[in-house]
């Protein structure tokens, strides 16, 4: 009830100091399972995004959060989890691949002259069987790079829709950033799910980054024409097909 109470609050508040305005205008409200995606600038992208959601939509459909921000207090994670139900994900994507140990120096070898000199010879080079191999980088698709996704793919697995940011981390330039692979992934493995893009206008006007008192400024959020994996797609042609529906809304 606590939740409830709170999450409709919350939607009351959001919606007089944003307006929270949702513009369908490429595909209808419906519930079904889909995949909406959007630009990301904001830490209140998730929050304005479930808000303009109505509400039928809003119980099915759980957007990510980023473990490193909302979950460093205790309110920020009960308010994700209890009101939001969001996906918590970890920030910057795979695993960071270990770099390669540098084998350790050969000592110096000092052997005496002839004329009775100490002579330092220069240390010899290692063998080539000595030298540590760089580690293999994350190969698409393997287990290793899903691993981050896996939270989403079980969200999806379950029934439930859910709302990502493709870029990854915030932008600052307005514009959207090259769209990362996790995208490309979820569309491979959930051909069923309907690819919604969505763009978030205003929002990092409300609470620009490093701020944490939000201004009153009208947001809106704009759902577009759904996209589809065709077959044979590449990965970075579909990324930036879809980048671009996202950006094609921002002059809607």
């Amino acid at each position: 009830m606590l939740a409830k109470f709170t999450g409709w609050a919350l939607l009351v508040v959001i919606r007089l100091l944003t307006g929270a305005q949702a513009r369908w205008w490429g595909c209808p409200p419906k519930a079904e399972q889909r995949i909406y995606f959007a630009n990301h600038q904001s830490h209140l992208d998730l929050v304005m995004i479930w808000a303009a959601l109505p509400e039928e939509l809003r119980s099915i459909t759980r957007p990510i959060a980023a473990r490193d921000y909302w979950a460093t207090t205790p309110f920020k994670r009960w308010i994700t989890t209890e009101v939001f139900n969001a996906i918590y994900v970890e920030r910057g994507g795979s695993a960071p691949v270990p770099p390669p140990v540098a084998p350790p120096a050969p000592a110096e070898r000092i052997e005496p002259s002839f004329d009775g000199v100490v002579q330092t010879e220069l240390p010899l080079a290692p063998p080539a069987a000595e030298i540590a191999e760089p580690a293999a980088a994350v190969v698409p698709g393997s287990a290793e790079a899903l691993a981050p996704l896996q939270p989403l793919i079980e969200a999806l697995q379950s029934g439930d829709s859910i709302i990502i940011f493709p870029e990854g981390t915030r932008g600052h330039t307005g514009e959207p950033q090259k769209f990362k692979s996790g995208l490309f992934a979820l569309a491979q493995m959930f051909p069923e799910a309907v690819l919604v893009p969505a763009w978030i206008d205003n929002v990092q006007r409300v609470m620009p980054k490093g701020e944490v008192v939000p201004v009153p400024i009208l947001c809106s959020v704009t759902f577009g024409e759904p996209v589809r994996l065709e077959e044979g797609e590449e990965r970075r042609p579909f990324l930036d097909r879809a980048r671009e529906a996202v950006v094609a809304l921002r002059y809607v």
